[in-house]
């Protein structure tokens, strides 16, 4: 919903409340005729504040008061402390489960990103690429896991 301020032919401006759903305008409430802008101003202010009262959202002015503005940002760090902990707990986990497994018997540390995300988000091995990328800032390229895809195979199979 918004206000709107609309010319008529007779040169007087008509004041409403529109709402656009489903690709069409509809009037949901008309707050007058004006004859002149100053006139036009203060019923669209008052047509503003019908929005916010009947609108169905509340505002909420957390600059009004410094105690709030900072449980605000003391709640926001909390809350993208809690988003770091949910996102790398399976790799705590699943660093200590490859580590009793016996596969930190070879230390190479680009075998544990893979099998770990692997487990984490089973992906292709490009898009396994960005995700350890994107979410833990590991540097490993897509031409690295195939070296290592090879190297894997050709060397370390027999101690995997």
């Amino acid at each position: 919903m918004f206000p709107r301020k609309k010319r008529n032919r007779t040169g007087t401006i008509s004041v409403v409340v529109v709402d656009k759903s489903r690709g069409s305008f509809k009037e949901v409430k008309s707050f007058g005729v004006a004859k002149t802008e100053e006139e036009a101003d203060r019923l669209y202010a008052k047509a503003s504040e019908w929005i916010r009262r009947f609108g169905g959202q509340q505002e909420i002015d957390f600059a009004q008061s410094s105690i709030i503005q900072q449980e605000f940002l003391e709640s926001e760090r909390v809350l993208n402390n809690i988003s770091a902990v949910v996102l790398n707990n399976p790799q705590q986990i699943l660093n200590q489960v490859y580590d009793s497994i016996g596969f930190n018997r070879i230390k190479d540390e680009v075998l544990r990103h893979l099998v770990i995300s692997r487990i984490c988000q089973p992906l292709s091995k490009s898009a396994t690429a960005d995700y350890l990328k994107s979410y833990f800032h590991e540097d490993v390229s897509l031409d690295q896991i195939y070296r290592y895809m090879d190297k894997l195979y050709n060397k370390q199979r027999e101690l995997v």
